[in-house]
């Protein structure tokens, strides 16, 4: 189980984190925002953090990073609004940020928002960061204008298949945003244990991907989730394998285990005081 952000500055996950463009001190957690293009994600962003906002460049891209901060009983939070994307195949620079920071910056709770008029599209992004993290959080959002079309999301059910919480809101006008954060908060504090959904191949397939993990724990040893790993190989992830057999995977986990490194004590937030 991943300690809370705040037990150590200096260690490897904020030592990644920083490195990623997130600065961590000062917070008690850190909460990554996924989902689809349209789904009303910036709108969540903006309800969360209201004017406690940052907007800049991640490191070496040209993507631009949205971060904020917001306050939920005793604790702070970081909120790191990760680029729109419909996959973490890293075919794009939107999708190689957003899969970075969700397989290396490890953030302490990953909320994924879905449009409730188009669940089985947004799937495919939710069950790819399942695979990565088991701090998951559902938003789905949208569930006014889904309800005026007819459509009714069984929340209740999606949470049991997904294994994780599951909270309809509306983002717009912050209907049922308390019920979201206080999800967020127990996944994050580690008090709420999610069993994430993972889908299970053939038997030869399993067998495979089994016969990888020794392998790729002997090129990037510590590297997390290398089951992740694993099926992007064999699904023919070419920007993986380069990443893999090039060392560059091998030097981000080498990074994640220097505990000596320190950055900044300063919150990088506009107004976060």
């Amino acid at each position: 189980m991943q300690t809370p952000s705040s037990a150590c500055d200096t260690c490897p996950v904020h030592t990644e984190m920083a490195r990623l463009g997130a600065v961590t001190t000062g917070v008690d957690a850190v909460v990554a925002l996924a989902g689809n293009p349209n789904t009303g994600k910036s709108t969540l962003f903006n309800a969360v953090t209201g004017l406690r906002q940052h907007t800049g460049n991640w490191p070496g891209k040209t993507v631009t990073r949205a971060e904020g901060a917001f306050q939920f009983g005793t604790r702070r939070y970081k909120l790191v609004d990760l680029p729109g994307t419909y996959s973490l195949l890293s075919a794009s620079q939107d999708e190689e940020v957003a899969r970075n920071f969700l397989l290396f910056g490890r953030p302490d709770c990953t909320v994924v928002v879905m449009d409730a008029s188009a669940i089985e599209r947004n799937l495919y992004l939710a069950l790819q960061v399942l695979e990565i993290t088991d701090r998951v959080v559902v938003a789905v959002n949208l569930i006014d204008e889904a309800s005026r079309r007819g459509i009714e999301v069984d929340v209740r059910s999606l949470a049991r298949d997904l294994g994780v919480p599951v909270v309809p809101i509306v983002a717009r006008t912050g209907e049922n945003l308390m019920a979201l954060l206080t999800a967020v908060a127990g996944v994050a504090s580690g008090e709420t244990r999610t069993t994430p959904l993972r889908t299970a191949g053939t038997a030869d397939f399993e067998r495979a991907v089994q016969e990888l993990l020794p392998m790729i724990e002997a090129v990037a040893p510590g590297l997390p989730n290398a089951r992740w790993v694993a099926i992007r190989l064999l699904d023919g992830d070419a920007a993986v394998e380069v990443a893999l057999t090039s060392g560059e995977l091998a030097a981000l986990v080498a990074r994640q285990q220097q505990p000596d490194r320190r950055f900044s004590d300063r919150l990088a937030l506009q107004g976060a005081q």
